[in-house]
Order: C-alpha cells, then sequence, then structure tokens
C-alpha cells in the first residue's frame, strides 16, 4: 500500500502529520519593507459561513503589475492566509501584487469548497484590477503543500471542468490563470485504493464510495495542451508527498508541449522544503519570466 500512495503523492500518515506540518509552516505577517503598501482582511467573496478574506502585497508605482494568488497549506483542514506572508513581501518586492487568501476548511467543508474559493479569489482580483495595480491578463498563482495543489488545479482547470463554483457566470471575469509556482503539491489522487479513507474527511469518504470527487481533486487529471506554464519544486527527502507526485505531472505537461520545470530541493524533506531561499527564488523568477512583460 505504501508504494501505491508514493505514486500518487500522499504518504498513509498524512493527516496525522497535519498539525505538525501546519505549525512548521505557519509565520505572521511582519511589517512591509521596500515600498510595499499592504492591505490586511479584505473580504474577497461571501459565504454562508462567513466572509473569506484576503490580504494584498502591492509594489511601489503606479503599476498596472502581474498578479500572483498566494495559498496556503495545512492539510486542506487548517492554516491561514498569514502563513505564506514572506513569500508575498518578496513577490510584492519583485513587482508583483500578491493576493494570500482564506479558504474554507475541511471537514466542516468537503472539496470542491476549496477550489471555489480559489477561483471567487481570482475572479475578485480581476473585478478590483485598477484598485489593487493589477494587470488582469497576467495572473499567476503561488502555493505550498495543500495550496499548491490547490494551485496547480486552478491553473489546470477551465469553466467546462464544473469547479467554477455557483456564482460562475459568463459575465464575470474568468479564473484562468497564465502561471503557476507551486511547492511540495499532491497532484493525483486517482491511483488510491478504494478502501483507503485518510482523505475522506476532505473528499467525503474513500475512493469506493465517491471515486469521482478523487477523479476531480487531481489536477493532473485535467493536463491539456492549453494549460499555463508550470513550476514545481518538491523537497529531495520529502515523506509526506514523495517526490514522484509533481515529477509525474509535470511530465504530462511536457508530453502535451505545455512548458513545466520541477527543482528538487537538495536533502530536504515536506516541511524544510518551504523555506528554501533557492527554490522560492526560482519559483519567483519563473512567474517573472512569464507574467511579467518585456520591458515593463
Amino acid at each position: 500500500m505504501h508504494g501505491a500512495l508514493a505514486v500518487i503523492g500522499l504518504r498513509p500518515n498524512c493527516i496525522l502529520a497535519a498539525p505538525l506540518l501546519a505549525a512548521a509552516l505557519c509565520g505572521h505577517p511582519q511589517p512591509a519593507t521596500g515600498g510595499i503598501t499592504t492591505s490586511f482582511g479584505e473580504i474577497y467573496v461571501q459565504r454562508d459561513s462567513g466572509p473569506l478574506k484576503a490580504d494584498v502585497y502591492q509594489p511601489e508605482g503606479t503599476g498596472p503589475f502581474p498578479g500572483v494568488l498566494v495559498v496556503h497549506g495545512g492539510a486542506w483542514r487548517m492554516g491561514s492566509r498569514g502563513q505564506l506572508s514572506g513569500v508575498a513581501q518578496m513577490l510584492a518586492q519583485h513587482g508583483f501584487t500578491a493576493v494570500a487568501i482564506s479558504y474554507r476548511l475541511a471537514p466542516a467543508h468537503k472539496f470542491p469548497a476549496q477550489i471555489e474559493d480559489c477561483k471567487a479569489a481570482v475572479r475578485w482580483m480581476r473585478a478590483n484590477a485598477p484598485r489593487l495595480k493589477i494587470d488582469p491578463d497576467h495572473i499567476g498563482g503561488y502555493g505550498y503543500s495543500a495550496g499548491a495543489h490547490l494551485v496547480s488545479l486552478l491553473g489546470a482547470t477551465g469553466p467546462e471542468d464544473g469547479l467554477e463554483g455557483a456564482e460562475h457566470a459568463e459575465s464575470l471575469p474568468p479564473t484562468r490563470l497564465q502561471c503557476v509556482a507551486c511547492g511540495g503539491a499532491p497532484c493525483d489522487l486517482r491511483p488510491i485504493p478504494d478502501d483507503v479513507d485518510g482523505l475522506s474527511f476532505f473528499l467525503g469518504g474513500p475512493p469506493a464510495t465517491c471515486r469521482d470527487q478523487y477523479r476531480r481533486a487531481s489536477p493532473a487529471a485535467f493536463v491539456t495542451p492549453d494549460d499555463p506554464p508550470m513550476f514545481f519544486f518538491h523537497g529531495e527527502q520529502d515523506q509526506l508527498v514523495p517526490l514522484a507526485s509533481p515529477a509525474l505531472m509535470q511530465a504530462q505537461l511536457q508530453r502535451v508541449g505545455v512548458e513545466s520545470q520541477l527543482y528538487i530541493v537538495p536533502k530536504l524533506g515536506h516541511m524544510a522544503a518551504s523555506f528554501d531561499r533557492t527554490a522560492i527564488e526560482r519559483a519567483i523568477g519563473f512567474l517573472a519570466d512569464h507574467l511579467q512583460k518585456q520591458g515593463q
């Protein structure tokens, strides 16, 4: 069983490890420096369970700047938008408007609530592009762990895939991303055996009872030639989400002609890789190459 789960990118103990993972990835928002303007707690969508909020990090200048949606990890069941505040600040310092979001968490909210919230956030970014100094035609995503799963799923899916949410309408801004950068990403949940229920809290049951949920929650299931460029980074010694997970999706993307890269962080595991400066800088560089206009 361990071998099968390693191929799909999840270990049997991933849920037990979630509290430790969330604690290790969690940070606290720090005062922005280098001419960055910040706005904390902006409401990007109202849900029955309450408002969902975003923290916005804007570069100095008039813009418009490429936007980057920043999505936190925590095994889909915990965490906060402050976890990746350091990355959001780095993005703003490199000329992006970074938008770090909260989203509905399992088990109170089952999939696809999480991806619907991410898509709502992209709509909000585009609808408020002038105020946020965002170029609505150049928006990317950055996430780690569960956030990487959501960002890669956001990058690979469109309206035809049925994950846009109840508020979707042709009159609203689109949710398609132009670039994705993500680390420690579980990319394919389809091969999980029928009787393994470790993700029931997130997907509503073991695969035997809701197999289509596991497909809909698998970014690799939606790879098509029109996907945006994607950058993956992953700890060489990751024991929570094995390296095979992003490696297989990256190979799929390459086979259909989508530019993709995989950077293996030497000697580090899942939690430590999230802080690796070289990996983060490579991810931001990839976003810059694909989102920032020449001569801007």
